[in-house]
């Protein structure tokens, strides 16, 4: 496994690398996310859905307090996926009343912490990744450097979009994460717990991804099809293979219609054929305890796509702050960190978590 000092991935830019720097999260309200949902809450049905503002708070903790509250199963409660703990995040949550009373959410749940923002019925539970996306308005403080050229790559991913690595937050501190995996995979014990077993294997899947990606950045063509490409159509999960590369296709991929994909690693073979199944097998050949593990766990081959774009991207540098302030819209399973890892060198003012929400 290549890592730099820190224990985190060596992984290609999409650009030049970045010299400008900069702190962040110096303070909650500089790292804020709001989700978004892709489709309208009934209001009615036995499940109350509760739109949270969190503060310095772990996703998992929250939840494990509704429910408490509630007084059902910590599996009764439902959320889209995890946030960042250290930020300012409004997230949804749900909770399966089935016939139970319902608590007065605000008295019990108010605090520094955690407001109430929005309560509301539905007919079902949220599901994980059930979201459209998330809203990010970031501040990075103490900013050096060249307020141009970062503005230049800005723009270029404003228009053409990034590298879609998986963030930092999934491997853990010092990619601590990882090193658990390689103990499982290699005849250790296997995690206790399912919510420890999903969150290794998904940094066992990511790790490889972002594997077969830094290779295709290198190679510059992580935005090109390759023949026998499984392509992703833009705004689903939906792909289908390029035996051949032509005009047409090609630009259809320049409109953002569709976009290389990347393996997510599991049982089956995969839908890449010829020089994309060929770059996959030789980047991925000195992982096969790695793949044979995901695939003894259960997981099925998935496709993620290798280009991120960036949707309603806009900056400033305030000039009484010092600071870069970004906002823009990422899709669900998108991460905020890969967007900046490409802008500037970031150092994080508080420390980050064993098991840092995502």
């Amino acid at each position: 496994m290549e890592a730099d000092e820190a224990g985190q991935q060596v992984l290609a830019y999409g650009g030049d690398p970045p010299l400008a720097t900069a702190l962040l999260r110096c303070r909650p309200e500089d790292f804020q996310v709001v989700e978004e949902l892709p489709f309208a809450l009934s209001g009615e049905g036995e499940h109350v859905w509760l739109l949270l503002c969190k503060r310095n708070t772990n996703t998992v903790w929250l939840a494990r307090q509704l429910a408490r509250i509630a007084g059902v199963r910590l599996v009764d409660v439902g959320y889209a996926g995890l946030k960042d703990r250290h930020g300012l995040t409004t997230q949804w949550f749900s909770v399966n009343l089935s016939g139970k009373k319902e608590p007065a959410w605000a008295t019990a749940l108010e605090s520094a912490t955690v407001q109430v923002l929005k309560v509301i019925r539905h007919s079902r539970k949220l599901q994980r990744g059930a979201l459209k996306g998330n809203r990010f308005l970031l501040t990075l403080r103490h900013f050096q450097g060249d307020r141009e050229v970062v503005c230049d790559r800005l723009t270029q991913i404003k228009v053409a979009g990034t590298p879609n690595y998986f963030g930092p937050q999934r491997f853990g501190r010092g990619g601590q994460n990882l090193d658990q995996v390689h103990r499982w995979f290699s005849g250790g014990k296997p995690p206790r717990g399912r919510y420890l077993r999903g969150m290794l294997l998904s940094a066992a899947r990511a790790f490889l991804f972002n594997r077969v990606l830094s290779e295709r950045v290198q190679a510059a063509n992580w935005w090109q099809p390759l023949p026998g490409e499984a392509l992703i159509l833009d705004g689903s999960h939906g792909f289908f293979v390029a035996e051949t590369i032509d005009e047409a296709l090609q630009a259809r991929v320049r409109r953002f219609d569709c976009h290389p994909s990347g393996p997510l690693w599991g049982r089956g073979e995969s839908p890449a054929k010829r020089m994309s199944r060929a770059l996959e097998e030789e980047v991925l050949a000195d992982y096969a305890l790695w793949r044979e593990g995901l695939e003894q766990a259960g997981l099925k081959q998935e496709r993620r796509s290798l280009r991120l774009m960036v949707a309603d991207l806009e900056w400033s540098f305030p000039p009484a702050m010092d600071s870069l302030q970004l906002h823009f819209r990422l899709p669900a399973g998108a991460y905020a960190t890969t967007v900046l890892r490409e802008v500037v060198r970031t150092q994080e003012a508080v420390g980050q978590p064993f098991l840092l929400d995502e």
